[in-house]
């Protein structure tokens, strides 16, 4: 998911690859933990569910912070660990555990380590 519009244009949701395994999920300025979750109960995770990938790969940007001078989202660390432990229960279930997080983005500091500190704290505390 990622806001748009917004640099550098690309991820409309009808971008879904040359095997349709590419699923792009635009939200509008302003969407925050609540709309997110939504969006990722609905139709996220129950696409994800289907595909049921042998390995998860999270690419983990933070700049959906509420306090990220970039983007105008209004994520919580509440909801990155939200997001976090539903990933991970996807993870467990469809891939063995077999899940990698890479940090993406995210800039105000203070809220990037908040925010790391909470993602990273969730996956070992799943991983146990």
């Amino acid at each position: 998911s990622h806001q748009s519009p917004l640099w550098p244009g690309t991820g409309s949701p009808h971008e879904r690859g040359a095997h349709d395994n590419i699923m792009n999920v635009p939200l509008p300025p302003g969407s925050d933990g609540f709309h997110m979750r939504g969006i990722y109960e609905r139709e996220v995770l129950p696409r994800l569910e289907a595909f049921a990938p042998e390995f998860l790969f999270i690419s983990a940007g933070f700049d959906a912070h509420r306090a990220d001078p970039l983007a105008e989202l209004n994520w919580s660390e509440d909801d990155f660990v939200w997001l976090t432990r539903k990933l991970s229960n996807v993870a467990a279930k469809h891939a063995k555990g077999r899940l990698v997080s890479v940090l993406e983005g995210g800039y105000d500091l203070p809220a990037l380590a908040a925010s790391v500190k909470a993602h990273v704290e969730t996956l070992c505390e799943v991983a146990k």
